[in-house]
């Protein structure tokens, strides 16, 4: 079903998702009157171009109000709003006269929409999105009446990328921004790749769906239940274009460019900040099956030149936009505290209270974290915090996981990779991304349904005898080889929970045996890295067959308890599909376009002295 223009912006800033693309949400309790008025503007910009900009006023404001304003592609409101969304009450309970803008080329506003994230700083007559933000914000100041002349941007993945991107120009009037989810560099580790591995599955439900039509989004008819089916038989990524006939432009263009090249380094807007100027609350989630990385990123950036301390971070065990979201679990691991709410409330609220009403006590953290498994907040001076220590966990031939080296001339294990029978990425039959939501999910889900393949290889350590906590950037050091000459490495750090976790219902319906969190292998931390890669992102070589070599695998930033009882895992596998387009295992110009021919199987050996090193806090 077609989703209205409001059910997608209530979805985009309220909803159980706040995906890429939303979903719509129950509608909240009805108020005795619309909590909006209601106007449609135009807003010009500097080439002339007008954005399709909605107004919403509180109903009954008195005295000037600050504007809270999105930039997004899913749609704006087409009518008065009769409720107040229920992810907005904490905001709108400070009052705030909250503005949506089509980005341009999308819905009612003029233009192409490209999904470009190049900013000209240099060239005072290109028109960008942070130029389009700039413009926006000086027609509203002085022309939307009952404005204190202050303006927050906020959104989730890209309405959280297009207030982030307001950041390298920011205009006088823009006094505070909450990038949540938002994105730097699409080959690195959002939304489109992951370590330059095209993230082929998702490419076709999000890039394609806001490409091919204007005003609304394009489903893709897969024709069948399992979208493994329809992928294998797909072959190579590029033959999507064949489909779509160059109308997915930006498809296209990663078709074209495998590498980290100029394409995609030009259109890194983060290396034109500066001096931290402008009050910034980063958020992401720990599980964001989808923008797990740019906001980490924004952060850092920001943090290098900012000596008044206007930089923030906030991170939680969510998934894509759910901490804007009813509901308070991690999928199918139950949490005892209602994070998002808390979030919402005690940190998201008081942010922007203080600096666009000039009310409350100045935030004067500089990261917090809900810490999964101690189920906590934590308050750090600085991320990375201080007081971790480098540990290795080692890989042994055995199959076992733990601290102690491994002894002088330790085996290698071996599996063989089969690009015709690749791993699947959750649980078969794999739904489109869009809207069911085993996507939302997926980087939770247990584990087990992959335990045992042949082409997966497992390590697990001995219960653990007191709490592990883990805090800050876990990274993978294999030591591995592969028989081809182009090879990926997935690595997946789990905490499995342990066999009397919760006392399993005899009497539960059919089914629910083989969905119990007894002995449930957790994933905290999963990553892939593409051989090809290893030794430069921008000219890709081919790996030496047999050859052992070093692979670093990035598992990113955590904030991890792991529990005295549980047991640690990881799982070593060489697909992903079709959340990530298999590697062909023998090395050829462009992946996109590999031939069938150069498909070929592969022996994969991990070999001693294969670890995850983590930061454990004292």
């Amino acid at each position: 079903m077609r989703l209205s223009h409001i059910a997608v912006l209530l979805a985009a800033v309220a909803a159980p998702a706040a995906f890429a693309r939303p979903q719509a949400a129950p509608a909240p309790a009805a108020t005795p009157q619309p909590a909006f008025t209601f106007e449609k503007v135009m807003v010009p910009m500097r080439d002339g171009a007008k954005m399709e900009t909605v107004i919403l006023r509180p109903t009954g404001a008195t005295g000037p109000l600050p504007i809270l304003f999105q930039r997004t592609p899913y749609g704006v409101p087409q009518a008065a709003l009769p409720r107040v969304p229920g992810g907005w009450k904490a905001l709108a309970d400070d009052g705030y006269i909250f503005v949506f803008q089509s980005m341009r080329g999308r819905f009612g506003s003029d233009g192409v929409f490209t999904l470009s994230t190049a900013v000209h700083p240099k060239d005072p007559k290109a028109t960008d999105e942070a130029t389009d933000a700039y413009d926006s914000i000086g027609w509203l100041v002085k022309n939307v009446k009952g404005n204190n002349g202050k303006v927050g941007m906020w959104g989730i993945s890209y309405p959280g990328f297009t207030a982030a991107i307001a950041l390298a120009k920011p205009h006088p009037a823009l006094k505070a921004v909450s990038p949540q989810a938002a994105w730097i560099d699409y080959w690195q580790n959002d939304d489109l790749h992951r370590n330059g591995a095209l993230r082929m599955a998702y490419l076709v439900d999000w890039v394609a769906a806001l490409q091919l039509k204007k005003d609304g989004f394009a489903d893709f008819d897969y024709g069948t239940v399992d979208t493994y089916d329809y992928f294998l038989k797909l072959g190579s990524a590029a033959n999507l274009d064949k489909i779509w006939q160059g109308r997915a432009a930006t498809a296209t263009a990663l078709f074209d460019h495998p590498n980290h090249d100029a394409f995609f380094t030009d259109q890194r807007w983060s290396d034109t900040l500066g001096k931290t100027t402008v009050p910034t609350l980063n958020v992401a989630g720990f599980w964001d099956q989808e923008d797990p990385w740019g906001s980490w990123q924004i952060y850092a950036k920001q943090k290098a030149n900012d000596p008044d301390h206007l930089s923030q971070m906030v991170a939680g065990p969510w998934a894509h936009g759910t901490w804007s979201a009813p509901g308070k679990d991690l999928g199918r691991i139950p949490i005892p505290v209602d994070s998002p709410q808390q979030f919402r409330d005690e940190i998201q609220a008081p942010f922007f209270r203080y600096w666009l009403h000039g009310k409350g006590e100045r935030p004067n953290f500089d990261t917090r974290m809900f810490q999964s498994g101690s189920w906590v907040w934590k308050t750090y001076e600085s991320w990375p915090p201080k007081g971790t220590a480098a540990t290795a966990l080692y890989l042994h031939a055995d199959g076992s996981l733990d601290f102690a080296a491994p002894a002088a001339g330790e085996a290698c294990r071996s599996y063989v990779s089969d690009p015709a029978n690749p791993v699947p990425f959750r649980p078969r039959p794999i739904s489109p991304t869009y809207p069911r939501p085993e996507w939302r999910w997926w980087e939770a889900e247990d584990q087990r349904f992959v335990d045992h393949r042949p082409d997966v290889l497992s390590y697990v350590s001995a219960p653990l005898t007191e709490d592990l906590t883990v805090t800050g950037q876990i990274a993978a050091e294999l030591m591995a080889s592969t028989s081809g000459t182009d090879s990926d490495f997935v690595v997946k750090l789990i905490d499995v929970l342990p066999d009397d976790f919760e006392k399993f219902n005899e009497g539960a319906p059919l089914g629910a045996y083989t969905r119990q969190l007894n002995g449930y292998q957790w994933p905290i931390a999963m990553e892939i890295r593409r051989g090809r890669f290893l030794k430069s992102d921008v000219t890709p070589q081919a790996l030496v067959p047999g050859q052992v070599t070093p692979w670093d695998v990035p598992l990113r930033d955590h904030d991890h308890v792991f529990k005295k009882g549980h047991r640690i895992m990881v799982q070593i596998q060489s697909s992903w599909f079709p959340v990530i387009d298999r590697n062909p295992q023998s090395f050829v110009a462009n992946i996109a376009k590999a031939k069938p021919e150069d498909y070929v199987k592969a022996e994969q050996k991990v070999c001693a002295g294969s670890r995850v090193v983590l930061p454990v806090m004292r």
